[in-house]
């Protein structure tokens, strides 16, 4: 393993200004997204539609650090041949590659998840880095609830996180560590705080248990936030401020940078979110994006599956990644969303 190297991609994934956009929908995942603007979820759509954003010039330039993909696009190729990792490269952006193999019911933790995929994971980033793949993403989820999570959830869920960890550095790429705590209940702000402050606590005791560098990782971490069925919703500068004090008391300084999950958010939310906490300032590592839905819903919605549309998908992308970049220096206000390209 060399250090210096992982710690050169994992400074560029958090480059100021840039951020990583998340296009690793699992088939599932795109086949929803799909069905809400009336398009088959089909290989070649789903070609299409990913190669719209990578050829998005202005966009993946400028704004776009790096990509993460799921396995199906990675190893295809645009319209006119050239692979899809070529084209996200060729914007100056660095192409990544989701691991994770989905989740599964954990034993006796009713409602509670483990992600698996660790089985073969040190042969198959073997072939994503000659791929082109030079970070790779693993997701754990932690559902809020009664009862729940258990210690059992938090513990299996952080430890296979630093297992993959260690497995992608070992493998020469950087590894996204992303333990996601749901915002999917009713629970508050303050309690979204708790939960997380014990998920990363464990995470980062497992990553120095196994040995991972953390000068050569980046987190991505879900916002300290109300669940969506909260009836008192947390303001941007509740959010920001109370993100901003979790991540000092739990985040050390030898993390190159943070890369949030939108985590269900509104296009909107996930950027004021984001640009609040970058203008309170005083951080010890860089704050941005890793965003999936939160960049996407506006292109996917203006392209609609029709080539005539890919311009104006292509344009939607492009400001919402600007929108971000801006949020990501602590220079985005809300005047101008309405400045559409």
């Amino acid at each position: 393993m060399n250090l210096a190297d992982l710690n050169k991609v994992a400074l560029a994934m958090v480059t100021p200004g840039k951020g990583i956009l998340a296009a690793d929908e699992s088939s599932g995942t795109i086949k929803k997204r799909f069905d809400a603007i009336k398009v088959e979820s089909t290989e070649e759509n789903r070609r299409d539609y990913r190669e719209m954003l990578f050829r998005s010039t202005e966009a993946m330039s400028k704004y776009v650090s790096g990509v993460i993909l799921y396995d199906e696009t990675i190893w295809q190729n645009a319209k006119d041949g050239t692979p899809l990792v070529k084209l996200i490269e060729q914007a100056g952006a660095i192409p990544g590659i989701k691991v994770d193999e989905g989740t599964q019911a954990l034993p006796q933790c009713p409602g509670e998840l483990v992600t698996v995929g660790l089985d073969k994971l040190a042969e198959r980033l073997k072939k994503y880095y000659e791929r082109g793949a030079r970070f790779a993403k693993w997701r754990a989820v932690i559902d809020i609830g009664s009862g729940i999570p258990t210690m059992t959830a938090i513990s299996v869920n952080a430890h296979a996180l630093a297992r993959y960890a260690a497995l992608c550095q070992a493998a020469q790429i950087v590894p996204i560590v992303e333990p996601e705590v749901l915002m999917d209940g009713d629970h508050d702000i303050d309690r979204c705080y708790d939960v997380t402050q014990r998920v990363l606590n464990k995470t980062f005791q497992e990553l120095r248990v196994q040995r991972v560098e953390l000068e050569g990782m980046v987190l991505k971490p879900n916002m300290a936030i109300s669940g969506k069925k909260c009836p008192k919703q947390a303001s941007v500068d509740e959010v920001a401020e109370k993100t901003v004090r979790l991540l000092k008391a739990c985040v050390p300084a030898a993390v190159p940078g943070i890369a949030f999950l939108s985590g269900g958010q509104s296009d909107e939310e996930a950027t004021a979110h984001l640009n609040a906490m970058n203008r309170s300032g005083g951080l010890p590592w860089r704050l941005t994006f890793s965003y999936g839905r939160a960049l996407q819903a506006a292109p996917q919605k203006a392209w609609s599956g029709k080539a005539e549309n890919v311009a104006a998908g292509q344009r939607a992308f492009t400001h919402r990644a600007r929108m971000n970049a801006l949020a990501s220096k602590g220079e985005w206000e809300t005047g101008l969303e309405k400045k559409v390209a």
